[in-house]
């Protein structure tokens, strides 16, 4: 039976970016881990989801999957994908077999291949004598860099207005810094694509491209949802009875909000454009939510005021409406 596709048992499209291909493992490896699903199939299906996880994870051994499919272990580094599939195809015609390692017909590079089914009229010299330059030569061409990955964290500020970081990269060559620029509106979790930073390619192949992964640290002021930012806006009772102008804190700076008269805790003010900036669209918003304080300790002065203010007023919060 033929082995299942690892994006289909993972239940992920081939586009999915790495937090979807985690999120989906983590689900199933808990669901199908032989201590939890005693169902007879359950370690089979674990083992399944393990595989396909180990693979797809895995930046260079992905690439190289998406490439040349259930072949991607026994393609040699450096083979073109085209090259290959015609090289399967042949094989196809010529035998009802695709080449895999084992004793058997010499393959390139000292490797052993053999085809499965009737292998009459299979010539190995013409089928790879063209993909890898003719029989008994052992040089593969240029190799592109692999693909990286890699996380940066940044402050709120720093994601409002934009930074760089010095990146620091461990590679066969050794260790390389990278200069990178993070633009202005970055959102948590994005993925930034930068073209020829990854690993170094060999033969005068181009580099891999780096992947840096956002993410913004949390922020004693602001709570962060998307492009949007809330922060609290503490009131005193008689500011939030009869209304006032504040300033409050935003990442560009700060801002001036009118509080309207009876503005009880737990209202959300909107400072329209505050938030993250969006290149492709509005900017997020800026919400102050309202938070009455009371005085810890009143004065004299300040407790005859509130006596007299309970005396005189009819107000009941607990009033059912």
């Amino acid at each position: 039976m033929a082995a299942r596709d690892f994006y289909d048992a993972l239940g992920v499209g081939r586009d999915a970016a790495p937090d979807e291909i985690q999120r989906a493992y983590r689900k199933l490896a808990r669901a199908y881990h032989p201590d939890v699903n005693k169902d007879p199939g359950a370690e089979d299906r674990f083992k399944e989801v393990s595989e396909a996880y180990d693979v797809l994870s895995d930046p260079e051994q992905r690439r190289r999957y998406d490439a040349f499919g259930e072949d991607f272990r026994q393609v040699p580094d450096g083979v073109d994908p085209e090259q290959w599939a015609r090289a399967r195809a042949g094989a196809g015609r010529g035998g009802s077999g695709s080449p895999r390692r084992d004793r058997g017909q010499a393959g390139p590079a000292g490797g052993q291949w053999y085809t499965t089914g009737d292998t009459s009229g299979f010539d190995f010299d013409d089928i790879f004598g063209d993909m890898f330059g003719g029989a008994g030569r052992r040089s593969w061409g240029p190799i592109p860099g692999a693909d990286q990955e890699a996380e940066v964290t940044i402050s709120v500020e720093e994601a409002f207005r934009g930074t760089s970081r010095s990146l620091a990269l461990s590679g066969s060559e050794g260790t390389q810094n990278v200069q990178v620029t993070i633009p202005p509106g970055v959102t948590d979790g994005q993925r930034i694509r930068l073209t020829g930073q990854g690993g170094q390619g060999s033969g005068g192949a181009a580099a891999g491209d780096l992947y840096l992964v956002v993410r913004i640290a949390p922020h004693p002021r602001f709570r962060l949802d998307g492009r949007d930012l809330y922060t609290e806006l503490p009131l005193a009772p008689w500011e939030a009875a009869l209304g006032t102008s504040v300033a409050v804190d935003a990442p560009a700076g700060e801002a001036k909000l009118q509080v309207p008269p009876g503005s009880s805790s737990g209202r959300r003010l909107r400072l329209k454009g505050q938030g993250l900036p969006n290149p492709r669209g509005p900017a997020g918003n800026l919400y102050a939510e309202v938070r009455i304080m009371v005085p810890p300790r009143p004065g004299d002065e300040e407790r005859r005021l509130f006596e007299d203010l309970a005396r005189a007023s009819t107000f009941d919060p607990r009033r059912r409406r």
